[in-house]
């Protein structure tokens, strides 16, 4: 993260942000300079450095929803157009929309939301000369290690929507509903965006997890709910409650924020 004229860590970005807007397989390695700031004592300070830093950001967006999905979807794409459209809608209702920074779905999302004039919040990735971040970011902080930046991800949002995506966005969609599951988060809408794309995986998860090898319950296969249309995505979505374990439902006001 970079310093402003007066010597703080600032959120908002340089007039180059998005140089870096890559999928994260694309990104450059970081550089291991093998001085005091890689001995394990100073990672662990890092690590909790970035979890205070991460909770006191992510705190100021207590109405909020997580958007996953593909790096790799261009503008033309309609998964990109849905999830532009979903940002407008939710940025309608006074919704924050919150993505990892990178281009893509995650592009289109905050794109739709800074189109409609709200809360367009990045979680990136810091990378040694900047921070990678497409420009409808409004508002981010930039990790170091990916497991934190994961946390704030999914830390206090009211419902999650996974659009197609790869390795990263299954990742997501699999530690959530597990995380459900095992009750050590509560019961919150876990939408999956595209039914030509999630249905076969579902279906793989039905027939084989869940009926042959009995290795989940058939209530487990309910903790997901499939869309195809920013309109279905945003009915469900508004039904949500706010996260109490994090916010105080009694002091908060939509309308103020």
């Amino acid at each position: 993260m970079k310093k402003n004229s007066s010597g703080k860590f600032s959120e908002t970005f340089p007039e180059n942000k998005g140089s870096w807007n890559l999928p994260a397989a694309k990104l450059p390695p970081h550089k291991d300079y093998r001085d005091f700031r890689s001995s394990m004592p100073w990672r662990v300070f890092r690590i909790m450095g970035e979890f205070v830093e991460g909770f006191e950001f992510i705190a100021d967006f207590p109405k909020c929803v997580t958007i996953f999905g593909s790096t790799r979807s261009p503008e033309s794409n309609k998964w990109y157009k849905e999830a532009r459209k979903l940002g407008r809608l939710l940025a309608g209702e006074g919704i924050a929309v919150v993505t990892g920074g990178g281009p893509g779905v995650m592009e289109a999302a905050n794109r739709g939301v800074f189109e409609g004039k709200g809360d367009s919040v990045g979680i990136n990735i810091e990378l040694p000369e900047e921070q990678r971040i497409n420009p409808y970011v409004k508002r981010s902080r930039a990790f170091h290690y990916f497991f934190t930046r994961k946390v704030m991800l999914t830390y206090a949002a009211e419902a999650y929507v996974y659009f197609p995506g790869g390795f990263g966005t299954l990742d997501e969609f699999f530690e959530i509903i597990t995380l459900i599951q095992t009750k050590e988060i509560s019961s919150i809408p876990v939408i999956l965006f595209g039914s030509e794309y999630w249905k076969p995986l579902t279906e793989w998860i039905d027939a084989e997890v869940c009926r042959k090898y009995k290795a989940v319950d058939q209530a487990d296969t309910r903790i997901y709910t499939m869309v195809d249309s920013a309109e279905e995505a945003l009915r469900i979505i508004k039904k949500a409650p706010i996260r109490e374990e994090f916010y105080d439902k009694a002091h908060y006001d939509p309308k103020t924020k």
